[in-house]
């Protein structure tokens, strides 16, 4: 029997697979259970509407993340922060820190997590962060500590 898995199943395959399964297998494990689908005309013609509509919107989310990284690289992020000794920044400056600023001052919210700070920021200067906004896109966030 032909069937539509709705769940990944370590020993079937993943979802949206089309999978040949013993009848009793299907009709008294992977239906009752929600596992899949009978893959009837209807329900494989469903799975090529959800396949469309998930390309869809990944496409979306990555246009998306293509134009908030065009986004970030017109604009910048001021933190101020005291002077330590020998003009070093007292402290460091976190991603918590970046994500608030930026909200602050642009209005856009960046998710902290996504930052890739190689090393911590303790100096005044410019700096260019690495965002990850999509598994292709990665956005570069200019980061300006000056002197309180």
């Amino acid at each position: 029997m032909k069937v539509i898995l709705l769940k990944d199943e370590k020993k079937l395959g993943k979802k949206g697979d089309i999978v040949n399964a013993n009848d009793g297998y299907a009709r008294n494990y992977i239906l009752p259970q929600g596992i899949g689908v009978e893959a009837t005309p209807k329900n494989l013609n469903d799975l090529k509407l959800q396949k469309a509509n998930d390309e869809k919107i990944a496409k979306e989310q990555l246009d998306a993340a293509k134009a908030l990284s065009d986004t970030l690289a017109d604009k910048k992020v001021v933190l101020k922060m005291k002077a330590g000794e020998g003009g070093r920044a007292f402290g460091s400056v976190s991603t918590k820190e970046i994500a608030a600023a930026y909200k602050e001052q642009h209005n856009i919210e960046l998710d902290k997590k996504k930052m890739v700070l190689t090393e911590a920021i303790k100096n005044f200067g410019t700096f260019e962060v690495p965002i990850k906004l999509h598994p292709k896109v990665t956005g570069t966030l200019r980061v300006q500590v000056t002197e309180e």
